[in-house]
């Protein structure tokens, strides 16, 4: 069973604190006359555009965005919805490393079966507030993860720093005993069995795959561009996969098996002659008596 945000720490600010932490930021800007500076900035480039709430909201359903920047971005292009998008999302991939450390522990437990019911994935993936869960952005992103299990067996873990670390030296030492690596200047031996371990490593890590979406991007790469499109940090934390049928005992008697072992019980039946003796065997206790056709017949 995944309990969302179970074992994560968890924002402890109260509703008066957050308050009072937005009033640190809310209150002075009024009384800072250089903004209005900067704000007339973009007239010069750029006309005065009047941006709806509807717009607003739609951008910001469509990002996880804050109402402000949605606003700002809109204003900087001309209105246009698309292009703001684009712009939230360039401004955001170079923020998004900084969003890494925050902490995240809302989010959303998504499931793939995959057609025929034979694979199924349950994954848990966390942001940092239930309004960017609900958004179809994030949604999107726990459903294409959850794709990705499944088509990646080899894929055991989340990231490559989540690998048993007597798993990885116990590879090690499988390598270093290899008959090719014993070949090998013993000075070069420690890097070639590195690189080995490395790739195992990334075969394993689902972070490391190549998005089978997109191959020119990786699995990583997705993560960060959905951190950059909601302005909040996003966490793949675990994933479990069921295999129909995995673990149990099948039976491994094949057709032709299966056709000899029908043989033993049905051919050697006919060869018994025994049969005729028990048949004669009344003869001998019954008196020969004469049956007529019309009693036959009756």
């Amino acid at each position: 069973r995944f309990n969302l945000g179970e074992g994560l720490e968890k924002k402890s600010e109260d509703f008066a604190a957050e308050v009072a932490a937005a009033s640190k930021v809310d209150v002075p800007e009024p009384k800072k006359e250089e903004p209005k500076a900067e704000e007339e900035a973009p007239k010069a480039d750029v006309p005065d555009v009047k941006v709806s709430a509807k717009d607003v909201k739609v951008l910001r359903e469509a990002t996880g965005a804050g109402m402000m920047d949605c606003k700002k971005a809109l204003k900087a292009n001309g209105g246009d919805i698309d292009a703001a998008t684009d712009f939230l999302r360039k401004k955001g991939l170079a923020q998004a490393d900084k969003k890494a450390g925050r902490i995240a522990s809302e989010g959303a437990v998504a499931t793939y079966v995959h057609a025929g019911s034979r694979i199924g994935v349950m994954i848990e993936v966390n942001c940092e507030t239930d309004f960017v869960a609900r958004g179809d952005t994030f949604k999107g992103l726990c459903k294409d993860l959850a794709m990705q299990v499944a088509a990646c067996p080899q894929v055991d873990y989340v990231s490559p720093s989540d690998i048993d670390p007597a798993f990885l030296e116990k590879e090690r030492e499988i390598e270093m005993g290899k008959e090719d690596i014993q070949s090998k200047p013993e000075a070069i031996r420690p890097k070639i069995v590195q690189g080995r371990l490395d790739k195992l490593v990334n075969e394993k890590a689902l972070l490391e795959q190549d998005y089978i979406k997109d191959t020119n991007k990786s699995v990583a790469d997705l993560v960060k561009e959905t951190v950059a499109t909601v302005g909040e940090n996003i966490q793949v934390r675990r994933f479990v996969r069921f295999n129909l049928g995995e673990g149990l005992e099948k039976k491994s008697e094949d057709f032709a098996a299966e056709v000899a072992a029908a043989s033993k019980v049905d051919v050697p039946e006919p060869k018994k002659e025994e049969p005729k003796a028990e048949e004669e065997a009344p003869k001998a206790d019954v008196p020969d008596v004469k049956v007529s056709a019309k009693d036959v017949k009756v």
